[in-house]
């Protein structure tokens, strides 16, 4: 689908030099001399590279749909990792650093949204909050208020993150996934 230069937006997936980019910013200019343009921020879906390029109203770019299946996370294979299918049950193969830091929260039967282009795999959505249960955590030091800083705690899958005082080992606790914070107690 073509449309106009001016009319790309934050989370845009576009064609652009020959590779598949997202509108990470966008900034609409209106100079005071000369035509008006769209200064975009593109960040590369494939190898995560960065550009900022100036779109011309007139000019027209490829939109992209990427299409979005759910997948079952199975299990992790030397530095691969096995999703299934949730219709099909056939397997899907994808580099561990294909999910980045966020493989440390994967968990046996977890489902994630994976984004394709054309059948090839784009990318990997995990939920937005996963519970973890805490595997050590400071002791609270005595005088310390509730309403002080937060203290380090070591998450199950290895995971540092910061957690109120009251938080101790062997607590479950729901993290977000994009950030990596204490969100609050699991139930």
């Amino acid at each position: 689908m073509k449309i106009n230069g001016n009319e790309i937006k934050p989370g845009n997936v576009i064609e652009h030099n020959g590779g598949l980019w997202v509108a990470v910013k966008t900034n609409a200019v209106k100079p005071g001399k000369g035509g008006a343009f769209n200064q975009v921020e593109l960040k590369n879906l494939i190898d995560g590279t960065k550009l900022n390029e100036r779109f011309r109203a007139s000019e027209t770019v490829e939109k992209v749909r990427l299409e979005q299946k759910e997948y079952q996370y199975l299990y992790a294979q030397e530095d691969a990792l096995v999703f299934m299918d949730m219709e099909t049950y056939e397997q899907l193969e994808l580099q561990a650093d294909f999910v980045g830091d966020r493989k440390a929260f994967l968990q046996d039967g977890m489902t994630v949204t994976v984004e394709l282009h054309e059948e090839r795999p784009i990318g990997v959505s995990l939920p937005d909050q996963v519970t973890l249960e805490i595997a050590e955590a400071d002791p609270v030091v005595k005088g310390q208020t509730a309403t002080s800083s937060y203290k380090p705690a070591v998450l199950e899958n290895g995971v540092r993150v910061m957690v109120p005082p009251f938080i101790t080992a062997g607590e479950k606790i729901i993290v977000a996934t994009d950030d990596i914070s204490y969100v609050r107690r699991a139930d």
